[in-house]
């Protein structure tokens, strides 16, 4: 008898995090490291929300609630998220998790039977892929163009549906291209869905980034298209437009108030609910006026520093950059790059067991590391199934401008250095 169970070799991770053990290697190693690995915003999360949780604690707050949150916490999200959408929720339909993770892996348990189809975003958060794969249906990723602007069409959906189709999901601001769709391309891929799709079938709609849009764009949810708010799950959170990462503070939207009983009966046996302090922090986020400032003003910095960063590695020989219409991400495409340093030759001359383990990007990210002190997520870090021939890296630009200037420039004289590239991959010590 095996000691583990076979789903856990299906299991996938979030690479941002895996990094950080690169990372501390590296700095082991004497390497100053500027890390541009994880999707957190480099600010704190502002005093009005801190009080609020912290005179919660103070106050003996810190007991069990409701599994499904606290009323008077849905209720403001039913309220926010709806003035957002221009829909009306109701909090009855509402869910609160710890962070925004867990709705995608609810909706997987709850909805998908192993053979199932799931249609994905690639490169898109990993975790899509992820828990496809634990749960065993089939992955059907939907590759996004640099040329679009990461962005996708009806066209590129329709041909992945198939009778086997259970869900679709969507991610718009998207992770990790910070792409978005318009109001036309949601509203041609609400129409083929309807089309094509049973009334069974779901979309889950990550929506974690609602609030971080750069010029003057504003949200637009499938959600609010006619037919599909009865089959649309609606996932966010306060990690990103609020600086709360370490809080774990989401909520999903179900399309029913029974679909959200059982994310709540999920809740009840993974979690049991999330801290009432945390939730109504979470609720001062969503009431308090002067949250709008704090996230304007985050918003504003984004912008600056995606400007500067996309300009920056868009200078550089073998690197083009679209320009990220939202979110804190820029994706540049570095496939002349692992031409001009011999990263796709080098691939193909490693060992099958290894080769296997990596592909030219994630070289290029370990050289990164390891002999420049820069730490961005590889291609495959989103979405490994289709990706071979894809080279590309993810930058967070949540992180001050002074790094992300000094971090442009290293790769710049990383990209220029084909031998130590070399010398780097010949020591065969830190390929994946």
């Amino acid at each position: 008898m095996a000691l583990l169970a076979q789903r856990i070799a299906a299991l996938g991770t979030e690479n941002a995090f895996k990094v950080g053990g690169d990372i501390a290697q590296a700095q082991a190693l004497g390497q100053d490291v500027i890390k541009f690995n994880l999707g957190e915003p480099d600010f704190d999360s502002a005093p009005h929300i801190n009080l609020v949780g912290c005179e919660e604690i103070n106050s003996g707050n810190s007991h069990y609630c409701d599994p499904a949150g606290l009323p008077a916490f849905r209720e403001s999200i039913a309220r926010f998220a709806g003035e957002l959408r221009g829909m009306d929720f109701d909090p009855e339909q509402i869910v609160v998790t710890p962070g925004a993770k867990p709705p995608i892996g609810y909706s997987m348990l709850s909805y998908i039977n192993a053979g199932d189809e799931v249609v994905y975003p690639s490169p898109g958060f990993p975790i899509y892929e992820s828990f496809i794969t634990f749960v065993g249906a089939i992955a059907r990723p939907l590759h996004l163009r640099e040329e679009k602007g990461f962005a996708f069409s009806a066209e590129d959906l329709e041909p992945l549906l198939s009778e086997k189709t259970k869900l679709i999901i969507i991610n718009s601001p998207s992770n990790p291209t910070g792409g978005v769709l318009s109001p036309d391309d949601l509203s041609q891929i609400a129409t083929v869905i309807r089309e094509k799709c049973s009334p069974d079938v779901r979309v889950f709609s990550d929506e974690v980034y609602d609030q971080i849009l750069f010029d003057g764009e504003t949200h637009h949810t499938i959600a609010n298209l006619e037919g599909m708010a009865e089959r649309t799950i609606i996932g966010s959170g306060h990690s990103k437009a609020y600086a709360m990462t370490g809080w774990r503070l989401g909520f999903a939207i179900l399309p029913t108030v029974e679909e959200a009983r059982i994310f709540k009966q999920l809740n009840i046996n993974l979690v049991s609910c999330v801290p009432p302090f945390v939730q109504l922090a979470g609720k001062e986020a969503y009431d308090n006026p002067e949250s709008t400032q704090v996230v304007a003003h985050m918003n504003a910095e984004f912008q600056i520093r995606r400007d500067i960063v996309v300009e920056g590695l868009n200078a550089i020989d073998g690197v083009s950059c679209q320009t990220p219409r939202g979110a804190f991400y820029v994706f540049p495409n570095i496939g002349g790059v692992c031409e001009s340093i011999g990263a796709l030759e080098a691939h193909q001359k490693l060992d099958d067991s290894i080769r296997s383990k990596t592909s030219p990007s994630t070289l290029v990210q370990m050289y990164l590391i390891y002999r420049h002190g820069v730490a961005t997520m590889d291609r495959r870090s989103f979405g490994a199934i289709g990706s071979e021939s894809m080279h590309f890296l993810r930058l967070s630009i949540a992180t001050d401008l002074e790094s992300l200037k000094t971090g442009v420039e290293r790769m710049r004289t990383a990209f220029s250095d084909r031998d130590g590239f070399a010398r780097f991959v010949a020591e065969g010590k830190y390929l994946y």
